[in-house]
């Protein structure tokens, strides 16, 4: 296993990590056992950076990581996020970024993951109504607490970051960043450069999109809520298979699975980028720890941007009214 310094911590996690979420029913519905499974070979393999939030299944996914790592916690560098709560009439999420709320969230992610303390806690979404300075305060008290080990940032801007950074050091800044998805994390990395921060990339095989077993919408099955993001929707989806089909094309030459190489490439953007792909499915995981063994030379690189530019992709990531919560 590769491993990478988290940010200016002294957290050393595998080059790729394990995201979480889709194990509580996002993308269809989960299978616990197999959840469990997948986490467990994940460590088996050296995987130990797992993530998650206590919005994904409302409880349910840290409950889960908590049931697969008991007995393992040695062997695992923890995060999860706290800040999207329910809105009361069921439409949409609410952002919550009070001092107080945060010490409630963390207790109650302290109490479902089995554990004394997190080694990275996020706020999963900036809110706009409360100054950065005091949520990031209140995270830092946190620290000092013994509860958590290291702070980081979901979906913050540079200037949100760096503001947050001034009230005490953030570790990790987390967003979306694949071939699908570029310029909002190809804007902030330099500023997490400056700052030494680790830029933690989720959703880096674009929800599925660039692994190459999606080729026409019936291949997403009911009741996922990809159905609603407008890449998947339309001319879009229509257009971004076109651009999928030329990493596929590479991949083939390569002698890889698409996955492999669109992690590869992520690899190849900086030691301080740490994808950290989902998977519901032992093999899938495996998958994608075979990207480690993938090498990328300057011409592959080149040929794998030209085939997919930033800002080709057809198509925001998310719904627009999600849109107006993230990069903030």
């Amino acid at each position: 296993m590769h491993h990478r310094t988290l940010g200016n911590s002294s957290l050393e996690v595998s080059a790729i990590g394990l995201g979480c979420m889709s194990m509580s029913g996002v993308y269809g519905p989960g299978d616990d056992a197999e959840s469990i499974a997948v986490i467990q070979r994940a460590l088996d393999l050296g995987v130990n950076f797992l993530d998650s939030s206590d919005m994904y299944g409302w409880g349910h996914n840290e409950e889960l990581i908590g049931r697969a790592i008991k007995g393992r916690r040695d062997r695992v560098v923890l995060t999860t996020k706290f800040g999207q709560v329910r809105s009361p009439d069921g439409k949409g999420n609410l952002v919550d970024g009070r001092p107080e709320y945060v010490r409630q969230a963390c207790d109650a992610s302290l109490t479902r993951l089995g554990v004394e303390v997190i080694d990275l806690y996020y706020q999963h979404r900036v809110d706009p109504k409360v100054p950065i300075e005091e949520t990031v305060g209140a995270m830092a008290r946190l620290v000092e607490q013994g509860k958590v080990r290291h702070l980081g940032l979901s979906e913050a801007a540079p200037a949100t970051i760096r503001r947050a950074h001034a009230v005490h050091p953030l570790s990790a800044v987390q967003s979306e960043y694949s071939l699908l998805s570029r310029s909002p994390a190809e804007e902030t990395l330099p500023t997490c450069r400056e700052l030494h921060i680790a830029y933690v990339a989720y959703s880096p095989l674009g929800r599925g999109f660039l692994t190459g077993t999606i080729h026409v919408p019936g291949d997403i099955p009911e009741g996922d809520r990809r159905h609603q993001h407008p890449r998947f929707q339309e001319q879009n989806f229509e257009h971004n298979a076109r651009l999928v089909r030329r990493i596929e094309e590479i991949a083939r030459e390569k002698g890889v699975r698409p996955a492999q190489l669109v992690l590869a490439w992520l690899l190849a953007q900086g030691e301080e980028v740490i994808p950290i792909p989902g998977s519901k499915r032992r093999a899938h995981l495996e998958e994608n720890v075979g990207a480690l063994g993938v090498r990328l030379d300057a011409s592959d690189l080149s040929r794998i941007d030209e085939a997919m530019p930033a800002g080709a992709a057809a198509g925001a990531r998310y719904p627009d009214a999600q849109m107006k919560g993230v990069y903030l």
